[in-house]
């Protein structure tokens, strides 16, 4: 390990302005900035006037201090000097890695018994990983060493140091202790309640809750479930699962289409959490055995009110929960942030403009058909327009449409539902999925009196939408004078635009190019990007997500085509020869424009199907 008195070769004559065995104080760490050229002599003077009429202000981190006035880096003037940047510049300082804490990637269990809170709050210092061998431990105060002698002898392990952010090491030494101490005295209070000890079960404790008597124990339920909750939302996270399994129980987030195991909790604790969460969504706590539905409103830090549908179903453990996020922010976006191009969004705003017909999306689950559907409706909704959905269950409640929600124990299905639209004067229906003939059926038929229909199928492609409603059953000819057009999609991960690096064309990538594209004889990119992995994509390569879309217009020689026994291929053929870009393609053109990888394209997009 590196000792702190070793620096740079290019900070040796600053070294002796920054204290050893000591915290950082603001005079020396700015001498120590404007010596390694980080800081003009104006920039210094700046942060000191604005310490002196601050007041309380100095007990920050002096780092934190100089990142608050949002100065520019003297090195790279076109750069802004971010608590990132100067905390990179003090782990070079002091001659240790640096590390962005990604709690994802930690085992908060583990590290939070290594040292009591109370240790690690005086010192500054937060574990991060522990084997072993060895513990590591980050701290903003790299050159305050008077832990580290005693605590290495009382684990008996190597302490490795490395230097993290300041706001950073604050939180998660906040947030950290707090959520063990929650886990471990919630699970306290279910033993407690097995061994007969305690009045009322977890779960009357959490039913006491609901009615606004908190019970002692509780808060701590209640406590798990809200950081649970922000996490997920700060991880960008689109569905939180919770696991139970015999002795631990995972918890999980899908993020960019990607499952991320993010903590493990006591299944007893677990069980409690989920009951929890049934209060929070309406659900009811004593029904084990059956699958049910539920919905959650909430905020996020940010203030931004987020919705989350939940999804329970029995396992050989105990209840699964699965929390879908939806965000508005997320959900309902401009067509160019979905990632349509110019002339898709063109050919899609023509089929929703029109007064009346059939227009529907296809993809698997998570393929993007709910945002997209959700974008069009706030678009199309304007005050002179009545816009009525049926949903199953309702995704996302918008003070714009009138949604309902499918009750199959009602015998209110999909088509029940658009029966009763269809005597509520509407303009717009939205149906969330057409699922048989009779929904089918009440589609076209309101499509036939004079409204635009919008509904979701689950085909692989865009031509296959119309073969599967032939297969349930709806004739040829009222297909052909209803669909106005059909469009597929899936969702790609998008390169992150802070790391993402160009690169040559390999023999490799001619290869995957070529299954790509064919038996299209698209011309290769003069350059591709590959994902490198930075502190904003937590090291994935990867922010963010974007659609790619194959639209079908229904064209006289397509609808010539829509008969009883519909030739798929042919169909494909003659939608291929009007314009019609299959999903490869129009993943092949973000490639080119180097919105994302080949193999991102190649694991979502169908492969394309040889024509003459």
């Amino acid at each position: 390990m590196a000792s702190v008195s070793q620096f740079p070769a290019n900070a040796a004559s600053a070294a002796s302005t920054l204290g050893l065995h000591r915290r950082l104080e603001l005079d020396e760490t700015l001498a120590a900035l404007l010596a390694d050229g980080v800081l003009t002599e104006s920039d210094v003077k700046r942060v000191r006037a604005d310490v002196r009429t601050a007041r309380g202000r100095t007990e920050l981190h002096p780092l934190v201090l100089v990142a608050n006035l949002k100065l520019a880096d003297a090195r790279q003037p076109d750069k802004p000097l971010s608590l990132e940047v100067l905390t990179q510049w003090l782990a070079q300082r002091a001659n240790l890695p640096y590390l962005k804490i990604d709690p994802m990637k930690i085992d908060v269990a583990a590290v939070t018994q290594i040292v009591s809170h109370a240790y690690a709050q005086r010192y500054r210092i937060l574990p991060v990983a522990v084997t072993e061998m060895q513990v590591v431990f980050a701290t903003p105060e790299p050159f305050d060493t008077r832990w580290l002698a005693d605590l290495g002898h009382i684990l008996r392990r190597d302490v490795q140091r490395v230097v993290a952010s300041p706001l950073d090491v604050n939180r998660y030494l906040a947030e950290w202790w707090s959520v063990q101490r929650s886990i471990q005295r919630a699970k306290d209070a279910k033993h407690d309640a097995h061994d007969g000890r305690a009045i009322l079960n977890f779960e009357q404790l959490v039913e006491l809750g609901k009615a606004g008597d908190v019970g002692v124990d509780d808060r701590h339920v209640v406590h798990i479930v809200d950081w649970l909750l922000q996490y997920a939302f700060e991880q960008r996270a689109s569905d939180i699962h919770l696991e139970p399994r015999r002795d631990s129980s995972p918890i999980r987030f899908r993020i960019d289409g990607v499952m991320h195991k993010v903590f493990e909790l006591p299944t007893p604790v677990m069980t409690a959490v989920t009951s929890r969460i049934k209060i929070l969504g309406r659900m009811d706590v004593a029904e084990k055995r059956r699958p049910q539905d539920g919905r959650i409103k909430t905020r996020s830090q940010g203030g931004r009110e987020v919705e989350l549908r939940l999804s329970s179903m029995p396992t050989a453990f105990g209840e699964k929960i699965v929390m879908r996020i939806f965000d508005p922010d997320i959900v309902v976006k401009e067509f160019r942030q979905l990632g349509f191009t110019e002339a898709e969004e063109a050919t899609w705003r023509d089929f929703v403009d029109r007064p009346h017909g059939i227009v529907l999306v296809t993809g698997p689950t998570g393929s993007g058909k709910t945002t997209t559907l959700y974008s069009t409706l706030k678009v199309l909704a304007t005050p002179d327009l009545n816009v009525c959905t049926v949903e199953d269950p309702i995704e996302m409640v918008s003070p714009e449409f009138n949604q309902m929600q499918v009750h199959n124990a009602i015998d209110l299905d999909f088509a029940a539902g658009v029966r009763t639209l269809m005597r509520q004067d509407p303009d717009i229906i939205m149906v969330g999925e057409i699922r048989d003939l009779e929904t089918a059926q009440m589609a076209v038929q309101a499509s036939l009196t004079g409204h635009l229909v919008l509904s979701t199928l689950h085909t692989n492609d865009a031509p296959s939408a119309m073969t599967r409603l032939i297969d349930l059953g709806v004739p040829p000819y009222l297909l052909s004078a209803t669909v106005l057009g059909v469009m597929a999609q899936r969702l790609i991960r998008t390169l992150c635009p802070h790391c993402k690096q160009p690169a040559g064309l390999r023999a490799e990538d001619e290869a995957a190019w070529t299954a790509l594209v064919a038996p299209f004889k698209a011309s290769k990119p003069a350059q591709l990007y590959r994902p490198a992995g930075c502190l904003e994509c937590r090291m994935t390569g990867y922010l963010g997500r974007v659609g790619i879309y194959e639209i079908m217009p229904m064209s006289a020689d397509i609808k010539r085509l829509v008969v009883a026994k519909a030739d798929l291929a042919r169909l494909r053929e003659q939608a291929m020869r009007e314009g019609m870009k299959p999903l490869r393609i129009a993943g092949a053109k973000k490639v080119a424009a180097g919105v994302t990888t080949i193999e991102e394209v190649l694991k979502v997009a169908p492969p394309l199907t040889e024509f003459s």
